[in-house]
């Protein structure tokens, strides 16, 4: 059995799993630790938008070429049946 090494978030994008730090759901991340994370992400243009609709999730990332914050129109749900494959 191969395993798949990459997460489709959505449109064209697909990330390596293994650089993934967490997949968060939008509604539940409303924090001001949140809020202040995005807005650094935001002004370090780290923030990516995979979506073509308001984002449901955001998935953050960290490789060699650097950290990213995805945001993507698919809820948690979508995206951890995508992690396992189903």
């Amino acid at each position: 059995m191969k395993k798949n090494i990459y997460l489709h978030i959505g449109q064209d994008f697909m990330i390596k799993k293994h650089g993934v730090v967490g997949i968060f759901d939008m509604d539940n991340a409303s924090g001001a630790g949140t809020k202040a994370f995005f807005r650094r992400a935001q002004r370090e243009g780290l923030v990516v938008d995979a979506s073509d609709d308001i984002p449901r999730s955001f998935t953050v990332c960290t490789t060699a070429a650097g950290d990213a914050v995805y945001l993507s129109q698919l809820s948690t749900a979508a995206l951890a049946r995508r992690w396992n494959g189903e």
